[in-house]
């Protein structure tokens, strides 16, 4: 069965860091309401991929598109949560939370609605109670959910994850994929996580892509069934499972 039209490219898309190639001839198409899981091992290039995706580095050669048009800065309705949740130490998670709306405006305009906004995310996350809290207050799983409220404060149509839940204990992993899952379905939001893990994507997505090679290329692009992380383990070789 073929795929939807594609809501993000990339066409033959190249990246090098200064003298050394990166990413060689990146084919990738993403449509719109799709959970993508990018795998490889350290060092690859998955990171740089997710930028290219998010319009914040521009291709050596090749192109990204979206909804056919090319990129030229960053997309819009992208927002990218990183492994650190970066958040402001000298403001509370409220404030934290409401970053994209005083950086565009927003919250000038409609205070009262933007941070009644906020505070429904933060509920939605078990934040509502530590919402005048400072993130040094908070643990390492309540700063990403923290994240990933502001993350979604903007209400993009494009989550992208560059590994998030990394640092955090397998049960905190385990509770923060399933919230991002549940909001990225509520919200139908285009889902792209980046990873070396394989149960991040099997709890994630529905389709895995796998980088390898230096520079590096597309070794693998497959659906994955009910039983994700099996079918992703029987794929994959060695060599791409290698964290």
């Amino acid at each position: 069965m073929s795929r939807p039209a594609p809501h993000l490219s990339l066409e033959a898309v190249a990246y090098r860091y200064g003298p050394h190639p990166v990413l060689d001839r990146i084919d990738l198409a993403v449509a719109a309401g799709e959970r993508v899981g990018i795998l490889g091992r350290s060092g690859v290039g998955k990171s740089t991929l997710l930028q290219l995706l998010a319009g914040l580095v521009a291709p050596a050669s090749g192109v990204v598109r979206l909804a056919g048009v090319p990129v030229r800065g960053p997309v819009p309705g992208c927002t990218v949560m990183f492994q650190r949740p970066a958040l402001l130490p000298w403001a509370s998670v409220l404030d934290n939370v409401l970053l994209p709306a005083r950086l565009s405006g927003r919250l000038g305009r409609d205070r009262a609605g933007c941070e009644g906004q906020a505070r429904r995310l933060l509920d939605d996350l078990g934040l509502g109670e530590r919402a005048e809290a400072k993130p040094h207050q908070l643990s390492g799983g309540q700063q990403q959910r923290a994240a990933l409220a502001r993350a979604l404060a903007s209400e993009p149509s494009l989550l992208l994850l560059d590994e998030p839940f990394s640092a955090l204990d397998p049960e905190m992993r385990a509770a923060l994929r399933a919230d991002v899952l549940r909001l990225a379905r509520a919200r139908g939001l285009t889902l792209i996580v980046v990873t070396h893990d394989l149960a991040d994507v099997a709890a994630l997505a529905e389709r895995a892509v796998v980088l390898d090679g230096r520079p590096a290329r597309v070794a693998a692009d497959f659906a994955l069934g009910v039983d994700a992380e099996a079918a992703l383990r029987r794929r994959l070789d060695p060599p791409a499972r290698a964290a």
